[in-house]
């Protein structure tokens, strides 16, 4: 039987054969002290990307956006945010339990805040007990099937928090798919944020790790909130040279897990006219409804898994992740699932 084709995440990549060598090779000290000189390079390079003053390697994107949170939110202060952000959904408890961190959602159409939604949502109480910290925005959206924030809006949302005397925090996991799709350099888009993580493990490719980057001083209150839940690494640059090769060698093939993307969304569109749009196929992220195969999410997943296609089911729709170990050959297999679940086998390519 083939190899299943995974599509639950960008996540589930294997390292290369490059990224084994580099780690094999890595020169490594105690990161925890400062000394690891492969870590050193991959912060200085992750600085350097981005345009910001420096950088710190964390386990998890996700720990990344709560040491960023509780650097720049006091404790029963709020985040703006959108409703379906990772930081007020996946990560809304951790934020709680960590930091004592609540949210006022804003609902946007495809998860695309805007400026207007977020400067009225930043209107002063008039009874002075919401006290807002922080604006947090995600490019590309998760939830929002990869969208990507524009440009213009980010810049307009920025003047927003501005205006208002707060910071603006990039949830950037998948930037570079951003970057890729809008032909906007990454520095470009970190420009408008006050710090900004981006994942190594995901489009990257990367077995794991992602970075954190901002000012020396927001870096510096982040590196003790890193020790301090106990997230120090020690000879961590056997893994921060693998993020080395990803932050290199990742970028340049990230076109082809859109145009994945985009191929098998088409192909679905077809079988269930109404479960999906493929024009809001941006990056690497599709979420197809199932009512127009006649099936809950559940047992469509269920179908696929047993013709060897590997989905996740969230919020009740079937979302796909196109990636590395992805090729143009393991979409047509996933198409052809897809046709044999619809009952269209032998529909033709």
């Amino acid at each position: 039987m083939p190899p299943l084709i995974d599509l639950r995440s960008d996540t589930v990549t294997r390292p290369t054969d490059a990224m084994r060598r580099a780690m094999y090779e890595a020169e490594v000290g105690d990161d925890w002290y400062g000394d690891d000189p492969t870590v050193n390079r991959l912060q200085d390079r992750s600085a350097e990307v981005t345009g910001k003053d420096t950088a710190l390697y964390l386990v998890t994107g996700t720990l990344a956006n709560e040491i960023a949170l509780h650097v720049f939110v006091r404790s029963g202060h709020l985040v703006v945010c959108e409703a379906h952000a990772h930081v007020a959904g996946t990560e809304a408890l951790s934020a709680a339990v960590m930091s004592g961190v609540a949210y006022l959602p804003l609902h946007a159409d495809r998860c695309r805040l805007t400026a207007q939604m977020v400067g009225e949502a930043l209107e002063p109480d008039p009874y002075d007990v919401a006290r807002i910290d922080l604006v947090a925005v995600e490019s590309t959206h998760n939830a929002g099937m990869g969208a990507v924030m524009p440009l213009d809006e980010l810049q307009a949302i920025r003047k927003a928090a501005e205006a208002a005397g707060l910071p603006l925090y990039l949830d950037g996991a998948r930037l570079f798919n951003a970057a890729e799709a809008t032909g906007t350099p990454v520095s470009t888009f970190a420009a408008e944020s006050d710090a900004l993580m981006f994942s190594l493990s995901k489009g990257l490719g990367a077995p794991i790790g992602s970075m954190l980057c901002g000012s020396n001083e927001f870096i510096a209150e982040a590196r003790r909130a890193k020790i301090l839940y106990g997230a120090a690494w020690r000879q961590a640059g056997i893994l921060a040279a693998a993020g080395l090769v990803a932050l290199d060698e990742g970028p340049k093939r990230l076109r082809e897990d859109h145009v994945n993307a985009k191929r098998l969304a088409e192909a679905i569109a077809e079988l269930a006219p109404g479960s999906i749009d493929p024009s809001d196929v941006e990056t690497n992220i599709l979420y197809v409804d199932p009512g127009p195969f006649g099936l809950s999410g559940w047992d469509l997943e269920e179908r696929l898994r047993s013709r060897g296609v590997l989905p996740t089911v969230l919020g009740g729709r079937i979302r796909q992740v196109t990636h590395r170990d992805v090729a143009g050959d393991d979409i047509g297999r996933a198409i052809d699932a897809w046709r044999s679940v619809a009952g269209r086998e032998g529909a033709g390519s």
